[in-house]
């Protein structure tokens, strides 16, 4: 049974299942599941503690499965953990797992920790098992638009918030740019608000003087603010890439990649294609494709050959090759690719918003 992580406390105030699968990529979120059910074991009389650490093909699943089936002398019931840091248990790992569901004691909590997983594993007989046979939590990432709304939350638990109407709104906005894709970090910012601050509200300048700027960014994260046409985030995310030592042809590989897609996607459009259709001949899906479907409109087929030329042009001072008309350096010539690009996506996004500005 599969369930959200706001719902596992009150599941958890439910009563005790034998078995909880807890899979994701933010530490911090899986940190406060497992916490969570351990605390809640704990007050039901789990006092005893097994961890097992899954590493490598070689891994003893037996001393696993022995450990579930042996009675403690010291406690009558027992939580184990089984970790799986590299989310692949293998061909005996699957097979165990699957026998261990068969065998759940009730004197036995278990609590299985793995990554984030793609969609064939989610389909493996092992994860069903699993799933079958117990509460599955998937964390999934807090998304940039979700982040201010998390920090209110968050800051809401600790007796704190910020001014309510736009000025509060400013101030989250602040405050999710300065920890985007850090959660640890933002928890330790959200922890020293609580020490310099007594309870109540919070302005702009105190959120401003506190918190550090710790956010982390990834060429993903990138390309989407590119082609959302958020220009603000999608330069202060290449500053940031940079001062990171991310390699420079991986950017522009990643947005080389999708311009290609792009004008594919176009060229379909221009012969006839739907747009869905168009998309798939391109190759294009996910998250990208809901950017993509916004963005290709907008977009007419000189601009997106424009587009391609530039691209091919970056690429040489990537790798080394100047350009009279060009910027010198990888860094200051994919600063002036990625303008190129929001010049138009950032026009259509002013756009799209100025209705609801005026019907507001």
């Amino acid at each position: 049974m599969q369930v959200r992580l706001d719902q596992l406390d009150a599941h958890l105030g439910r009563g005790l299942r034998t078995l909880y699968t807890v899979h994701g990529d933010e530490p911090l979120l899986a940190q406060e599941a497992c916490d969570a059910i351990r605390a809640a074991a704990r007050a039901a009389g789990f006092s005893e503690r097994k961890v097992f650490t899954v590493s490598g093909a070689h891994f003893d699943w037996s001393a696993v499965l022995g450990a579930a089936q042996a009675m403690s002398l010291f406690a009558e019931r027992q939580i184990i953990e089984i970790r799986i840091p590299s989310g692949k248990p293998g061909k005996d790992g699957g097979e165990a797992l699957q026998r261990y569901c068969e065998h759940l004691a009730d004197d036995v909590l278990t609590i299985v920790q793995l990554p984030r997983l793609d969609g064939q594993q989610t389909k493996s007989a092992w994860f069903n098992a699993l799933d079958g046979a117990g509460l599955t939590l998937r964390l999934d990432p807090i998304e940039r638009r979700a982040l201010p709304a998390w920090l209110a939350q968050r800051l809401a638990r600790q007796q704190q918030g910020v001014e309510a109407g736009e000025a509060g709104q400013r101030t989250l906005a602040f405050f999710a740019d300065r920890v985007e894709g850090n959660l640890l970090a933002a928890h330790q910012e959200l922890q020293k608000i609580a020490l310099l601050y007594p309870a109540g509200e919070l302005s702009f300048e105190q959120v401003e003087a506190a918190v550090l700027n710790v956010a982390r960014y990834d060429i993903p994260k990138l390309v989407e603010a590119v082609w959302s046409g958020q220009v603000a985030r999608a330069l202060r995310m290449l500053d940031a890439l940079e001062a990171e030592g991310e390699s420079a042809v991986f950017v522009h590989w990643s947005l080389a990649a999708d311009i290609t897609a792009l004008a594919r996607a176009r060229a379909a459009l221009d012969h006839g294609s739907p747009l869905p259709m168009a998309l798939r001949e391109a190759r294009v899906w996910g998250l990208k494709e809901k950017l993509f479907e916004r963005a290709l409109p907008q977009l007419a087929g000189h601009q997106l050959a424009h587009w391609v030329e530039a691209a091919a042009t970056c690429d040489g001072i990537v790798k080394g090759l100047p350009h009279p008309d060009w910027p010198d350096g990888a860094w200051p010539a994919l600063r002036r690719l990625v303008l190129m690009l929001l010049q138009p996506l950032a026009a259509a996004t002013r756009e799209r918003r100025t209705p609801l500005a005026l019907s507001a």
